[in-house]
C-alpha cells in the first residue's frame, strides 16, 4: 500500500513539472517583445573590446610556516586570461620538532642536541590556473596551482667539533653563529612539488597583492641529521605565502 502510494505521489510531481513548464512556455510565447534597441548616430561609439591579459609579473614572497619565516621571489607569464607559466625561488629555515630552545648562564640561546642547521632552497615551475573567471570581477581572480623542480637543502653545522669545558667542568660543544656556519655547510639535492591555492587582489594593471596556501615536499629517503641522531627524511610542509607584484 506505501509503495502505491509514493508511486503516485512520484507521478505527479512528474505531472506538475510538466505542466509548469508547460504553462512557461505559453506564457513566453504570449508575452510581445517590448524590448527598445538603440542604434547610434555614430557607428563608432560602440566597439568591441578583447581581453588583454598582462604579460609579465615580477615579484616577491613571504613565507609563513611552523618552521618560521621565509623569503622568496617570482616570475609570472600569462599564457591567455586563465593559465600561466609562474617561476619561484625561496629560502626557508628547517626545524625538527623536537626543538627545544633554552638559554645558558650568560643569556646565549641554545638548543641542546642539535647538530645541523638547514636551509630549505626549492626553485620550482608551476602551471597556475585562474578560476571562475566569468563569475568574480578581475580585481580578486582566485586560482589553484602545482608545480615541480629541483630542491636543495643546504645543510651547516650548529656546533663546534671541538670539545669545550664549562666553569663547573661539564664537557659541551660550542655553538657556531650562523653566518659563520655557512662557511662550512654542504648541499644536498633532492626533487620537489607542491599544490596550493590563493587569490590575487588588484587590478590588471599597475601592482598586485596575493595571498595562497601551498603544500610542498620534499623527500630524501636516506635522511638528514638535524638533531643527534635523528635523521630527516620528508621536507617542506604547509606554507602561508604573501606576495607582492608588478604587472607589465
Amino acid at each position: 500500500m506505501r509503495s502505491k502510494i509514493n508511486k503516485y505521489r512520484s507521478i505527479l510531481f512528474i505531472l506538475f513539472i510538466l505542466l509548469s513548464f508547460a504553462y512557461t512556455s505559453v506564457q513566453a510565447q504570449t508575452v510581445p517583445d517590448t524590448t527598445i534597441i538603440f542604434t547610434p548616430s555614430n557607428p563608432n561609439l560602440i566597439q568591441e573590446q578583447s581581453y588583454n591579459p598582462t604579460v609579465h609579473v615580477w615579484g616577491f614572497d613571504i613565507l609563513l610556516s611552523n618552521n618560521g619565516f621565509g623569503l622568496g621571489a617570482f616570475y609570472k607569464h600569462e599564457i591567455n586570461d586563465e593559465l600561466s607559466l609562474v617561476f619561484n625561488l625561496a629560502i626557508s629555515d628547517v626545524k625538527d620538532d623536537a626543538e627545544v630552545e633554552q638559554y645558558t648562564y650568560y643569556g646565549e640561546s641554545y638548543i641542546p642536541n642539535k647538530k645541523n642547521r638547514l636551509l630549505l632552497i626549492p626553485l620550482t615551475v608551476s602551471a597556475q590556473y585562474r578560476l571562475f573567471k566569468d563569475d568574480i570581477v578581475d580585481n580578486l581572480r582566485p586560482f589553484i596551482s602545482a608545480g615541480i623542480g629541483p630542491t636543495m637543502v643546504f645543510v651547516a653545522p650548529y656546533v663546534s667539533d671541538q670539545i669545550s669545558y664549562d666553569f663547573f667542568g661539564y664537557p659541551y660543544r660550542e655553538k657556531i653563529d650562523f653566518f659563520t656556519s655557512l662557511k662550512y655547510g654542504s648541499p644536498r639535492y633532492t626533487l620537489g612539488g607542491f599544490i596550493g591555492a590563493g587569490v590575487y587582489f588588484g587590478m590588471d594593471k599597475g601592482t598586485t597583492t596575493g595571498l595562497s596556501v601551498k603544500y610542498f615536499i620534499a623527500p630524501f629517503p636516506s635522511g638528514i641529521e638535524i638533531m643527534e641522531g635523528s635523521y630527516m627524511k620528508n621536507f617542506g610542509g604547509l606554507f602561508i605565502m604573501l606576495s607582492f607584484g608588478g604587472l607589465f
